[in-house]
């Protein structure tokens, strides 16, 4: 079908990215390490970034994507076009403004989102100082998010997904060349970020024009359709970003912790985003256009999509959880171990990985089961969900830290994870919106049975390779690759074996195109 196209051109830009991001992330663990002047860059880095994914991108993107596709499937290209060029003035002079309010009040702002760094004056400053850097970052990806709303909306996904690489890019040349010209390669990454942000813009904006897409800036006014946009994002913003807001969190708690132990949440991090970004984001970036101008037209279709877009999701997400939980220190040591970047770092990020990755399934659900809601408009619904998403992590968080340290926030933000997805299921399948057909109920099962599969081998090729991983680096790496290989041969044996999927209708989902029909749904076998 269409949408595992779609999702895969997502998913391969996704993936140099992360590629790219990876490569961005060991150059800091080596620069860096986990203490001193990386914990206020982590700080720095992910508040603009909680409010890009917040804002920018989750609330806006599941707002506006919807309202633009219909208007664009019915009302014809000009006046959706005209509707986006209203939407950016109004998007970009709100957060103007709270741009300016937080650069002002930044060192408030800092009392609430790092309250451990208050008796540490040194780290206080800095972090004020790289947050007021990276911040009008936010403003770059405002625009960003709605360039790639609007091509995303037009099936042309392949700028927008891209658009991440900039960023990594950007870093890693710095990192690599010009990090002696600046005070610590925090300093540079930090203005970086910015020149980032600047970058992605400038690229969207020429995809943009190549596909006929010229947006241009109006003077905002706050128009019936605006505020019907702003009505879906405000409640939006706390539904779609409920993982977002976990995480923030989890920064605001592991403050609190003793130092080293917000990097190696953050390095845990890195390393589940990549199948989270791979499979949720590439997903869910595919499913909810394409969801939206389905149900306009039909619902049993609509259906359809929905059951093989969770079926895939599942498919590819339980062995890299499974994988991530069983063998997360041979992974930490041979991307992080070196430089500053010291063994008890690297044994302290991999627990930390294992009990993220627990939830690792939950993260890439709640993309997929997302979209269910905000594609007929319904935001109240994942706000009430998310509240109490929220307030379990938070309740989670400060039990669990006290016996398993960062570890428990880490396991906290899993556990709430799932706790959203069952109310999103709950609500979508009681008012009908998706019921699981026959085949994702005989599919599942034995995607979880090979993942199970490949776990027990991973377990015991690790326990054989330890020699490897306790040598050089080469010899790590050459451990890393058979534990890689090794897994996916299981996994994907397995899953032919016990008929979880066939060769043929994975070539057959890639090759076809168009819509997705009720016969998409794979026979009973």
């Amino acid at each position: 079908m269409a949408l595992l196209r779609f999702a895969g051109t997502v998913g391969f830009w996704t993936l140099a990215s992360r590629i790219l991001g990876f490569v961005r992330d060991i150059l800091i663990a080596r620069f860096l390490g986990t203490t001193g002047v990386v914990e206020a860059f982590v700080v720095a880095f992910r508040f603009p970034n909680f409010f890009r994914r917040l804002v920018a991108e989750g609330a806006f993107t599941a707002a506006f994507v919807p309202m633009f596709s219909k208007k664009l499937e019915v009302e014809g290209r000009a006046k959706a076009l005209r509707f986006a060029d209203e939407t950016m003035a109004l998007l970009v002079t709100i957060l103007f403004v709270f741009t300016i309010l937080a650069e002002i009040f930044m060192p408030q702002l800092m009392v609430v989102i790092a309250p451990g760094f208050v008796g540490r004056p040194e780290i206080f400053d800095t972090a004020v100082l790289f947050t007021r850097i990276t911040f009008p970052y936010l403003l770059c990806m405002a625009l960003v998010a709605l360039l790639s709303g609007v091509l995303n909306s037009i099936f042309k996904f392949a700028a927008a997904a891209a658009a991440p690489i900039l960023l990594n890019i950007i870093l890693i040349t710095g990192l690599v060349f010009a990090r002696r010209y600046f005070e610590t390669p925090a300093h540079l990454l930090s203005w970086g970020v910015v020149v980032a942000g600047v970058g992605q813009f400038v690229w969207l904006a020429i995809a943009c024009r190549r596909e006929g897409v010229a947006l241009r800036f109006p003077w905002p006014r706050l128009s019936p359709e605006l505020k019907r946009l702003l009505r879906i994002m405000v409640p939006g913003a706390i539904g779609a970003g409920v993982m977002q807001i976990n995480l923030l969190i989890g920064t605001m708690i592991a403050t609190l912790l003793p130092q080293g132990a917000l990097p190696m949440l953050y390095f845990a991090d890195r390393v589940y985003q990549l199948p989270l970004g791979l499979i949720g984001i590439a997903i869910g970036t595919a499913l909810l256009p394409d969801l939206s101008r389905r149900l306009a037209k039909d619902g049993v279709a609509a259906m359809a999509v929905f059951n093989r877009a969770i079926e895939l999701a599942m498919f590819f997400t339980l062995p890299a959880a499974i994988a991530l939980m069983v063998v997360p220190e041979p992974i930490v040591s041979v991307l992080f171990e070196r430089g500053k970047f010291d063994a008890d770092a690297a044994s302290g990020t991999a627990l930390a990985l294992a009990a993220f990755s627990i939830g690792l399934p939950a993260y890439v659900l709640n993309r997929v089961l997302i979209p269910g809601f905000f594609a007929r408009h319904d935001t109240k619904t994942p706000v009430l969900y998310a509240g109490i998403s929220v307030a379990a992590n938070i309740a989670l968080s400060l039990l669990l830290i006290w016996p398993l340290g960062h570890v428990g926030i880490a396991l906290a933000t899993a556990i709430s994870a799932w706790l959203n997805v069952a109310l999103l299921y709950r609500g979508l399948h009681r008012q009908g919106h998706l019921v699981l057909d026959a085949g994702i109920k005989r599919r599942l099962p034995r995607s979880v049975l090979a993942s199970l599969l490949m776990g027990g081998t991973l377990f015991g090729l690790a326990l054989a390779l330890e020699p490897w991983f306790a040598d050089r680096l080469p010899l790590k790496i050459a451990g890393l690759g058979a534990l890689v290989l090794a897994g996916l041969a299981v996994y994907f044996a397995g899953a032919f074996v016990l008929r979880a999927v066939t060769l043929g209708e994975l070539k057959g989902a890639m090759r076809r195109g168009g819509q997705a029909k009720p016969e998409d749904i794979p026979p009973e076998s």
